[in-house]
Order: C-alpha cells, then sequence, then structure tokens
C-alpha cells in the first residue's frame, strides 16, 4: 500500500501494552482504514510504538507513529486534526486519554474500544460523548474484532 497522505486521517490512540489483544486488533483497523484511503496516524506510548514497528516493519499499515504527548502537542497546536478518533482502552489511563481526545478533538467522531478482563467498569468511566465498543478480551481477540467490524461496517 502506498502512503495516503490526501485522505482523511483516522488517529488510532493506543495504551500500555500490557493486554495481548490490543496490537492486533490495531494492526486489524489500520488495515481496514488503509483500505478505505484512510490516512493512519498512530499515538501511543513507546513501549506500544516499539512493538508495532516490530508487528509492521515495512509501515504497510502504520505508516505514521508517534509518542502520544507529542501528538497531544500537535493537535493543541493545530499542527495535527483528524476526521475519525479511535482509541483502545484497557485501564482508566486510557478513558482519560479517550475524554483527553473529545475535549480537544469536539467535531471528530470518537470511537473507544474498551476492552480488558472487566471492561464495565471502565465503560461507566467514558462519561463524555463518544460511540463505545465493550468487550471482555484478553487473548482472543476475535469477539472485539466482530463488534468492531460491525460497527465500522466491515465484512466479516
Amino acid at each position: 500500500m502506498g502512503e495516503n497522505l490526501t485522505g482523511p486521517t483516522a488517529l488510532l490512540v493506543l495504551g500500555c501494552p500490557e493486554v495481548p489483544v490490543q496490537q492486533a486488533l490495531a494492526l486489524h483497523i489500520a488495515h481496514q482504514f488503509r483500505k478505505r484511503g484512510f490516512f493512519v496516524h498512530t499515538a501511543g506510548n513507546p513501549a506500544v510504538l516499539n512493538l508495532l514497528k516490530i508487528s509492521d516493519p515495512e509501515k504497510r499499515y502504520l505508516p505514521e507513529m508517534q509518542v502520544l504527548e507529542t501528538c497531544i502537542e500537535e493537535i493543541v497546536e493545530k499542527k495535527r486534526n483528524a476526521k475519525l478518533c479511535i482509541v483502545l482502552a484497557h485501564s482508566d489511563a486510557g478513558i482519560t486519554y479517550a475524554a483527553t481526545m473529545r475535549h480537544l478533538l469536539p467535531e471528530t467522531r470518537l470511537v473507544v474500544i474498551i476492552f480488558g478482563r472487566d471492561p464495565e467498569p471502565l465503560s461507566a468511566l467514558a462519561d463524555f460523548p463518544c460511540e463505545k465498543i465493550v468487550e471482555k478480551a484478553v487473548h482472543n481477540p476475535m469477539q472485539l474484532k466482530k463488534k468492531i467490524n460491525k460497527v465500522f461496517g466491515w465484512a466479516a
């Protein structure tokens, strides 16, 4: 896939890579949006970015990755924007990242994917305007993948 620098931007925000399904889902989401003409920008902590760099060494799915704090600075400075923001959250920090994105990108479609061993309490913390996809998922991403595909209208 060639770089798509002119299409709409999907911002993918990732937290700590403690829960294994996150990396697989990030690659799946990025692949699906790239197929549909989006430029995918990924922001996260250094650990998750390093895992993704190893998983996608040719940057076919994740062409641009950046430390989350730098991404937030660029949004505040109006150097970065997105048509769509997807936050993967398995902890309260992930919900905080989602709330930050809602505040900084008020007109952007925000989808928060909430997962982990006990996602329901986290879902209750996301009390700001957003779409939520909630599923118990730690090692097996398949049920959550089905829900994601349904929300975005992708074939199974």
